[in-house]
């Protein structure tokens, strides 16, 4: 088990640079994830990781060992891909011990191995089973499994999850979990999906055309994010984000009426824009105002979501617990906890604090 320390890291197809010159630690034991939009550039991160893209530019190291340019055999990684890519010819059980046995280790060494692996996994009923006779989330442990029994020194995961149904992405997610606290392995794991990366990471790294927005524990970059788009992107539902401008004793922003709201950060002078972040959550409805128009709610039993069109014509998500008892069509108003609220220079997109 190591860690896992990216200096400068950049890569290049031609003249087109895609990765540009990250920076990272990922410390031995933890379990980091990779997110952000699709084309930013995690999938090719970590599989410059692995050694199935050549680095450009920097330093790769694993432990204390530089694996820049050592083939992927030789880095002590293990791989697991979305399209699970088992053998459909053997047997659970050939298929978790066929990377031991082609490097030649002893029967009983592979026996042992791949039953330790199905213990954790809970297949020691599948083992001989072929792959067309599992389920989708077998077939994923099959191929976590395939991983467990090379020891490696640190576990890649691209999107391991996203060919599973709703429930299945739940359970896998709970057994992942489970996997990484019985084992204490390195792992670091590519997803766009943020329940994913909220419920799995120790850290969450946010990539943006191939650079890293910002790194930390999940709920620090929940509550604390760095600039607009890391606000934007953790968090489901996404945060909303209104226009605002500095006035004397606040901000005024029309998406929530005409008075300026306090707030309690150092803000530019009056009259430059600003944008404010609000969470669904911080959120609440006034039934004695009709400000705000309900343009659609949506009760999922614990939780409901209520949408609204503002006077600026700007929309807003509300959180509300339980059902909720608004209609489409309705006129409500919007009470604001100003101190919940997060502000951003509207130009740059960077918190102001």
């Amino acid at each position: 088990m190591s860690g896992v320390t990216l200096g400068g890291v950049v890569k290049s197809y031609g003249e087109l640079e895609v990765i540009h010159g990250i920076d990272l630690s990922v410390e031995e034991g933890e379990f980091c994830v990779f997110v952000g939009p699709s084309g930013c550039g995690k999938s090719t991160l970590l599989r410059m990781i692995a050694g199935l893209e050549e680095t450009t530019g920097g330093e790769i190291r694993i432990g204390a060992r530089d694996v820049t340019r050592l083939d992927p055999s030789e880095r002590g990684v293990a791989m697991v891909f979305q399209t699970y890519a088992l053998y459909p010819h053997m047997t659970v059980a050939q298929n978790m011990g066929f990377g031991l046995r082609m490097t030649g280790h002893p029967k009983a060494e592979v026996a042992a191995k791949v039953a330790e692996a199905s213990r954790i996994l809970k297949l020691d009923d599948y083992l001989a089973r072929k792959p067309k006779a599992l389920s989708g989330g077998q077939r994923q442990r099959v191929a976590i499994g395939r991983a467990i029994v090379r020891g490696p020194d640190v576990f890649l995961f691209d999107e391991p999850l996203s060919n599973l149904d709703a429930e299945l992405r739940v359970e896998m997610r709970v057994e992942l979990a489970r996997l990484h606290q019985e084992i204490g392995a390195t792992m670091i794991y590519v997803t766009h999906d943020q329940t994913e990366a909220m419920t799995l990471a120790d850290k969450i790294v946010v990539l943006r055309a191939g650079k890293v927005e910002q790194v930390g524990a999940p709920m620090d970059l929940y509550r604390d994010p760095d600039n607009r788009f890391v606000a934007g992107f953790i968090g489901s539902p996404a945060m909303n984000f209104l226009s605002g401008e500095v006035a004397s004793g606040g901000v005024i922003a029309p998406g929530l009426g005409d008075d300026p709201v306090h707030v309690s950060v150092r803000v530019p002078e009056p009259g430059c824009k600003v944008l404010l972040g609000l969470r669904p959550e911080h959120l609440a409805l006034d039934g004695r105002k009709d400000t705000h128009l309900v343009t659609l709610a949506e009760a999922l039993g614990g939780v409901s979501y209520v949408h609204l069109r503002c006077p600026s014509g700007e929309t807003l998500v509300i959180e509300e617990r339980g059902a909720h008892r608004s209609r489409i069509g309705d006129r409500v108003g919007l009470i604001v906890d100003p101190e919940q609220m997060l502000v951003f220079d509207a130009e740059t997109e960077l918190r102001l604090r």
